[in-house]
């Protein structure tokens, strides 16, 4: 079985909802990270202060099929396309540890009901 780690970077305000659509298109768990993001275009200033808004980072570690369609069912709930509040993206996984075997089963029972 061939796994992926799918990564979303979102304005902290999008994490609960992503999380939602991630779980519904067949995610289980998830790894939340705090960061801070850095972009092309001149951010916000205020008082001489800049705004640089809060992001969360989202890893999923899921088998390679399923991913694709949690990063799909992301881009789209989540507008992604239409607004730069994001990207998601999937790198595959060589090898992996620690996953418990209760997860490979759910992976492996997903795909035969692809099938």
């Amino acid at each position: 079985m061939k796994f992926s780690v799918l990564v979303a970077m979102l304005a902290e305000d999008m994490e609960e909802r992503a999380i939602d659509v991630a779980k519904k298109a067949g995610a289980g768990g998830v790894t939340l990270l705090n960061a801070r993001g850095i972009g092309a275009e001149e951010k916000k200033t205020f008082f001489g202060l800049t705004y640089e808004g809060s992001q969360s980072v989202l890893l999923f570690v899921l088998e390679r099929s399923l991913s694709l369609k949690v990063m799909k069912a992301l881009t789209h709930e989540l507008e992604l396309k239409e607004h730069s509040k994001g990207v998601v993206f999937t790198v595959p996984l060589e090898h992996i540890a620690g996953i418990e075997t209760g997860q490979v089963q759910r992976f492996q029972e997903s795909v035969k009901d692809d099938i």
